[in-house]
């Protein structure tokens, strides 16, 4: 399993990455903890609905956002804040969609930031994925797509059917599993016999690779290597061996299923502690350095709720948007039978 830094944040790889790069995915991470933190807290208020938390899995999806240049295409699923964080993504667009007053990515530019909104059925963003890789080979599109999913997805069927065109078709395609260990409440032992989830490639013609998923730089280096191979015809299936600390949604309890002793065991490879030793012990990081970082993460985060809060949402109309490419008469009719203000209860 690929790593760069050790659990005590030593150093076991060859970084290759600036001391700015590394610090911006430390603040990246730690701004998507503050936020999951926080959108945690709202739904208990009923600020907004249901949240699928992603703590503990910052470093995965931070390090493999990072890797993507503008051109890239990503496909994040319904945990994946943190990959939208990292991709520029306005974190009140993030909170207007939790509210249903929203939508996770600009319709009137939705080839701006290359990154589709999240899919909450499991696996259905991966045939997509495919066929944008597809259709980037077609126009000569010098570019890879991520696709990202959990552990849960891989017995679905679209994931096999995406890995198979994939292999056939030589798609630009990187498929990016994070096995947080939990889909709901099946562990990963009761998911697949594989003995890991990175093998399944090789019935569809490519190479699987694990790494740490709690290692942000070893992440960054796998997903950076693996988009460079996709884009000359090589898909390639990434494990990211993770965890998921928190519930899995929300209206979840995760302590009716797995015990105290196993969650105690992955917080001592928390992703955040560990790129912070390595900032300590390799770039002086500071404790005025770490306070000043978590002061500004709680006020990015808290400006975002308050311009989300004050957002008076869509008109009903807009549901119409963005569903087909051109107009046609029944569509057109079932817009004009939209009052012009009904009397929706939110």
């Amino acid at each position: 399993m690929a790593r760069v830094v050790g659990l005590d944040g030593s150093v076991e790889g060859n970084v290759n990455l600036s001391p700015t790069d590394v610090e911006n995915m430390y603040r990246l991470q730690v701004l998507a903890r503050t936020f999951d933190e926080k959108a945690v807290s709202l739904h208990r208020q009923g600020r907004i609905g249901t949240y699928a938390p992603l703590q503990g899995q910052e470093a995965a999806q931070v390090g493999a956002a990072y890797a993507l240049s503008p051109d890239d295409y990503c496909f994040p699923t319904y945990r994946d804040h943190g990959i939208y964080i990292t991709r520029g993504h306005a974190m009140r667009d993030i909170l207007l969609h939790l509210s249903g007053a929203g939508n996770y990515v600009d319709r009137e530019d939705a080839d701006g930031l290359r990154t589709f909104p999240p899919t909450i059925p499991i696996a259905t963003q991966l045939p997509h994925a495919v066929g944008v890789g597809m259709g980037a080979n077609y126009t000569d599109d010098d570019c890879a797509v991520l696709a990202s999913f959990g552990d849960g997805a891989t017995s679905e069927g679209d994931f096999h059917e995406a890995l198979n065109f994939a292999g056939v078709f030589e798609t630009p395609t990187v498929f990016f599993c994070q096995n947080n260990q939990w889909a709901i409440s099946v562990p990963r032992e009761r998911q697949t016999a594989s003995a890991t989830i990175a093998q399944k490639a090789q019935a569809y013609g490519f190479e699987g690779v694990r790494v740490d998923g709690n290692d942000v730089l070893a992440v960054y280096r796998t997903v950076s290597d693996a988009l460079e191979r996709a884009k000359e015809g090589e898909p390639i299936l990434i494990e990211a061996v993770t965890y998921r600390q928190g519930a899995h949604t929300t209206t979840d309890d995760p302590t009716k299923y797995r015990d105290d002793a196993e969650v105690d065991a992955w917080a001592e490879k928390d992703p955040i502690e560990r790129t912070r030793e390595y900032l300590e012990t390799e770039h002086g990081w500071t404790d005025e350095d770490e306070d000043e970082l978590r002061e500004e993460a709680k006020a990015r985060v808290a400006e975002a709720v308050e311009a989300a809060e004050a957002h008076d949402g869509y008109d009903v109309d807009a549901i119409f948007d963005h569903v087909y490419a051109d107009d046609h008469p029944r569509y057109s009719r079932q817009r004009a039978n939209v009052p012009e203000n009904p009397d929706v209860e939110r």
